[in-house]
């Protein structure tokens, strides 16, 4: 029996190969809070775990979904796994405002339960794979980790990664300099509407992606922004600008361009409709010492939500990068 088989695992909502537990955590303002961990294995059970893993982080408005990512993760011979945040995807619990936090670091003790159940499960080399805000969530808790917590981390890959704010973005830096006191004092309070519409239609299957998901676990529109979120990602950003170091090498994946538009067009479906690619390939190279910046030309915002021969791109350079660096 393996640890993971130990904590009583249920048949997750991505069917066959897929399971997940419930992680419980510290109640806060609004009730029950919990994390949960789902895991497609490499080998079966009865053949063991292989030593090799791979933890997953989705980003914001989001929650893990992309199966193939996983097929691709466990075809190579690595468990994966992936964590649905506090107040995200399976973790969202009635009455709670979805994916609100007033620090990244509130993520921590999921992050910490997740890769005590991985290394407990037999891996010694567990590889981080984490979208957008969650790839920042990764690196506040990466720069602050325990030198046991790095021992096992052997590479970081980040795929479009929020380490900054555009006045053109989904999520714009007017005002976010000065967010702290209404932050601290109405953090709820929100300050831009949902505004990722044309994003979600350009990714879901019924309209003009290929992708089906759970539409009350990642809204079409994308969620509100409130002031406490938004002051706790722009101290992040802001750590990350000054320069921190994630303790194993990175791979940053993106689109080769942004786009903005305020009505439907193909090129949603062939650059990033929700972040400004240069400022994040700008930003990439605070992240350690050893940062590999790979744009790909024709990805969405998600890479590999994008089209069969980008996210194919994707998971060959994801191959050749692990086959070089961990």
């Amino acid at each position: 029996m393996t640890y993971w088989s130990a904590l009583n695992p249920k048949p997750d909502v991505l069917g066959r190969g897929f399971e997940s537990v419930t992680l419980q955590l510290p109640d806060d303002d609004q009730g029950q809070v919990v994390a949960t961990l789902v895991r497609r294995p490499a080998k079966s059970y009865t053949t063991g775990p292989s030593r090799r893993a791979v933890l997953y982080v989705h980003g914001y408005n989001d929650y893990f979904f992309q199966a193939h990512l996983a097929h691709y993760f466990a075809d190579s011979g690595i468990d994966f796994y992936a964590l649905d945040l506090r107040k995200s995807g399976r973790s969202l619990r009635a009455g709670q405002t979805p994916h609100f936090m007033r620090d990244i670091a509130e993520y921590v003790p999921e992050l910490d339960a997740a890769l005590a159940i991985i290394a407990a499960d037999g891996h010694s080399s567990v590889l981080i794979n984490a979208h957008s805000t969650g790839a920042l969530v990764i690196a506040g808790w990466l720069a602050d980790a325990s030198a046991a917590t790095r021992s096992l981390i052997k590479g970081v890959i980040l795929n479009s990664p929020f380490l900054d704010l555009s006045p053109e973005g989904i999520v714009k830096d007017a005002g976010a300099r000065s967010m702290g006191p209404l932050a601290a004092t109405r953090p709820y309070a929100i300050i831009q509407g949902a505004g990722l519409d044309l994003y979600g239609r350009s990714v879901h299957r019924d309209y003009h992606g290929e992708w089906a998901f759970d539409l009350d676990w990642k809204s079409l529109a994308g969620r509100p922004v409130r002031a406490g979120w938004l002051a706790a990602i722009r101290r992040a950003q802001l750590r990350v600008h000054a320069g921190v170091d994630l303790g194993a090498p990175v791979l940053v994946l993106t689109s080769d361009r942004s786009v903005r538009s305020k009505e439907w067009t193909e090129e949603l479906r062939s650059a990033d409709a929700v972040l400004d690619v240069e400022r994040i390939t700008r930003w990439s190279y605070r992240l350690g010492r050893h940062v590999t910046a790979v744009r790909l030309q024709g990805a969405m915002h998600d890479v590999v939500l994008s089209a069969g021969p980008v996210r194919g791109q994707a998971l060959d350079e994801m191959t050749r990068w692990i086959a070089a660096y961990v």
